[in-house]
């Protein structure tokens, strides 16, 4: 939180553009499709893993929406066929790190290759384009002057707070997080749990690719990438610990603020796009250092 306030405060100083109700809305839709991602991958980092695979499986999960809606599928059917792939890849992590006792990092990082590879075979380097005018509502519309994305990151946060705070969903990823072997002993069946928190890892990544496949009314091969790593520094920036059972989603949130408001401030500024990720290495450390030491 320290940190948000930070930034905040340096870009309304630096220009009279930053503070401003339009500039907020836009910061709040450009930050929806990564928050949500990040949503996602909160749970699975509280619960002791992590998953890099989510920037490929959002752009394979785009390219399979977006060819379902051009070759005269309706658009639900093109949305449930994206989900089915976030969840697909989603069972898959889950189930091979569960039964097969491989390290997150590296069962993530293999599919991370596998869904960028089928997407560039899919799409053959080209984006898809040919909607229906009524799809860029999910991306670009909005509802009594609130974004669509807004309406549903928000929607989105209320359901993972809940989830998190109040269900055995929530309990068992901070226990397992914390310490496998209790939980087991406790008889928390581990295996299905893990599972089931990359399922909603690759769903939420899903989700996310639908809203930006609507707002740019097309898929790009070259979807989702680095989003991984957005995913886990808002998430970090929120609070989580790398090592398991710390972490919030409402933290993750305030944390994939800060990224967003980083990359508006730097645009507004004109600050050249080959110092804007150092900049934001070294606020994020910053940022971390205040807050452990808080």
């Amino acid at each position: 939180m320290v940190g948000l306030v930070g930034v905040v405060v340096l870009f309304s100083l630096l220009s009279d553009r930053f503070f401003t109700l339009s500039n907020f809305v836009n910061v709040l839709r450009q930050v929806s499709m990564q928050a949500i991602i990040a949503f996602g991958m909160t749970v699975v980092i509280i619960s002791g893993g992590i998953d890099l695979s989510v920037g490929s499986v959002f752009a394979l999960s785009a390219a399979i929406l977006a060819s379902t809606i051009a070759k005269g599928g309706s658009i639900l059917l093109g949305i449930l066929a994206a989900l089915l792939v976030g969840a697909g890849f989603g069972f898959f992590n889950g189930f091979v790190i569960a039964k097969g006792r491989l390290q997150p990092f590296i069962v993530t990082l293999a599919t991370m290759a596998i869904a960028r590879s089928l997407t560039l075979a899919y799409m053959e380097g080209m984006p898809i384009t040919g909607f229906p005018s009524s799809f860029r509502f999910i991306g670009a519309g909005d509802i009594l002057g609130i974004p669509v994305p807004v309406i549903i990151m928000f929607s989105l946060l209320l359901l993972m707070f809940y989830l998190t705070r109040y269900t055995k969903f929530g309990l068992y990823a901070y226990s397992i997080g914390g310490n496998e072997l209790a939980s087991k002993l406790s008889g928390v069946k581990v295996d299905l749990y893990k599972i089931s928190f990359y399922i909603l890892s690759g769903v939420l990544t899903a989700v996310s690719a639908v809203i930006l496949t609507s707002r740019l009314n097309s898929a790009q091969p070259t979807f989702g990438v680095g989003y991984e790593l957005d995913a886990i520094a808002a998430v970090v920036l929120g609070g989580a610990s790398l090592s398991g059972g710390k972490g919030s989603v409402l933290g993750t949130f305030f944390g994939a603020l800060i990224m967003g408001i980083l990359n508006n401030g730097m645009n507004i500024l004109n600050v050249s796009p080959f110092y804007q990720d150092a900049v934001k290495g070294i606020v994020i450390l910053t940022a971390v250092l205040v807050e452990r030491e808080g």
